[in-house]
């Protein structure tokens, strides 16, 4: 086994830390970010020598890029980066505000993007390594209730296909990571909630909330299985782009695709009329 240097942003708890464990298990070296001193070195702690904790707001663009170049000269070259720092944000459209959707997308898209941009030069450089940024489930389909956390997952997914187009011509792979529902505290501690302000969405979206939060702690994706199968994509010639995690986000996703192309081919003849006579495909 070639033996990697890796980045995981957010790896406290959740996918984050089971991406890490899972990687420092297969005997690769991980830095790790976190958000205290107590969380470096409970990581730091896992696999001394291994784990290298690092201190890091991704919403802080000039840390991001700083961290990302420290780790490239103390800890070693790149071969891994796997974006994940995110939350989530319940509440519907309406309820919303604002200022809650921004900190959503700077956190979840901004966040990512200022990781991924700050290690994408270096990969360049070397003409090789592998960008990866957990989306979700919410980034291929959309549940009532999460239009900000599934908007900013959707803009995730727009974001890496196209870099993934632009980066392949250096040896450079992307990946979106797409997990179903997993057993880590992303539906409680996680997990930020609009406050309650129209009562007509209630029969709608209250029985998804309460099926959410019944299901906390009891959810059917294995951590350190995801974090298995991230690891095993970084070993391949030709990793996928999409990278589904969990038999309900398969289930779920392909039924919001079908539905997806369902439309397409329903409003196909509408679609056309809409042509110039002549003009330039692309």
């Amino acid at each position: 086994m070639q033996r990697k240097n890796w980045l995981v942003t957010g790896v406290s708890t959740g996918l984050g830390r089971a991406f890490a464990e899972a990687a420092l298990a297969a005997g690769h070296t991980v830095a790790g970010t976190v958000r205290s001193e107590e969380d470096l070195r409970a990581f730091e702690g896992f696999k001394p020598g291994y784990a290298h904790g690092r201190i890091l707001d991704v919403t802080d663009d000039h840390a991001v890029s700083r961290v990302i170049t420290e780790v490239e000269q103390s800890v070693g070259p790149l071969d891994v980066v796997v974006a994940n720092a995110g939350y989530g944000l319940e509440g519907t459209f309406e309820e919303t505000p604002l200022t809650e959707v921004r900190r959503q997308f700077e956190v979840n898209v901004f966040g990512t993007v200022a990781t991924l941009q700050a290690a994408l030069p270096h990969m360049r450089q070397r003409r090789r390594g592998h960008l990866m940024a957990v989306t979700s489930m919410g980034g291929l389909m959309a549940v009532p209730g999460m239009s900000a956390y599934c908007g900013s997952k959707f803009a995730l997914e727009g974001i890496l296909e196209a870099l993934g187009k632009e980066v392949a011509q250096f040896g450079i792979h992307v990946t979106a990571i797409e997990p179903g529902s997993f057993r880590t505290d992303w539906a409680g501690r996680s997990m930020s909630r609009a406050a309650h302000t129209i009562d007509d969405y209630d029969t709608l979206f209250n029985p998804i909330r309460e099926a959410r939060q019944k299901a906390s702690g009891n959810q059917l994706g294995n951590p350190a299985k995801a974090g298995e199968a991230v690891v095993h994509i970084t070993s391949v010639d030709r990793p996928p782009a999409h990278l589904v995690l969990g038999s309900d986000a398969l289930r779920l996703v392909t039924a919001a695709r079908t539905a997806v192309d369902k439309d397409i081919r329903t409003w196909e003849a509408l679609s056309r009329t809409t042509d110039f006579a002549e003009g330039a495909q692309l």
